[in-house]
């Protein structure tokens, strides 16, 4: 019993430890991608800097090979010199002045063949790390485009996220209200206009009428006469 009991304490344990390495991932990864703008940026700064410090490097290591270079053609021009001069001295049966050119020379020979070597050491590294150079600065630059173009995202994205959840029914409800205006408005016009022909109309009628009541033309209201007349016509027909 007692084992099992271990055994449980154990299997709950190693669980609660798995759990608790669950929730610090999934925390670090939360903060990795609220962040992730803020860490690219600095990449990109730390990336741009490597690569400036390889630019660097290449050129030095170019100016020491152009040093080199430099040393060997002295050399070689002081090996030929002397060469000349030992030749000279032989012909003039000078042995000794010969002998000391001829060491000379195999000093100069020595150095020349290091710096030969060295040479040709720096052309290679020189060739290798401009090849590597320039791989760098063309991952930089397909990276600050893909920079570039993940900040017009993020941008877009803030700005879609900042406008109000409902703003869509925001606009229905203004549009709503704004037709009930205009309705309201041409209700208003047209009751003006009709209001106008209404006057009109009065003003005319009140004319026909005051102008029946003084004797012009016919009259409005009906007399005995004209009913007497009306009736004498109905009854000839």
């Amino acid at each position: 019993m007692n084992n099992v009991h271990k055994w449980k304490g154990a299997t709950m344990f190693k669980q609660f430890m798995t759990l608790a390495r669950g929730h610090v991932t999934d925390s670090s990864t939360s903060v990795l991608d609220a962040n992730a703008m803020t860490l690219l940026r600095q990449q990109m700064r730390d990336a741009a800097k490597g690569v400036a410090k390889s630019r660097k490097s290449v050129a030095v290591v170019m100016a020491y090979a152009e040093r080199e270079k430099a040393a060997l053609t002295r050399i070689e021009a002081q090996i030929a010199d002397l060469e000349t001069r030992a030749l000279d001295a032989l012909a003039k049966e000078r042995e000794d002045l010969a002998s000391e050119a001829a060491d000379a020379i195999a000093r100069l020979e020595i150095e020349r063949d290091t710096t030969r070597n060295a040479v040709t050491t720096y052309e290679t590294q020189i060739v290798r790390l401009k090849a590597c150079l320039a791989e760098s600065e063309g991952c930089l630059r397909e990276m600050k485009q893909g920079q570039h173009l993940a900040e017009a995202k993020d941008k877009a994205q803030r700005l879609s996220g900042s406008m109000p959840s409902g703003i869509m029914n925001d606009l229905k409800d203004a549009e709503f209200t704004l037709k009930r205006l205009q309705e309201r408005q041409e209700h208003a016009e047209a009751t003006a206009d009709a209001l106008v022909e209404l006057s009109v109309a009065d003003n005319a009628d009140d004319l026909v009428k005051r102008l029946a009541e003084d004797g012009c033309g016919t009259s409005l209201n009906p007399d005995g006469t004209s009913v007497l007349e009306r009736l004498k016509k109905k009854a000839a027909d």
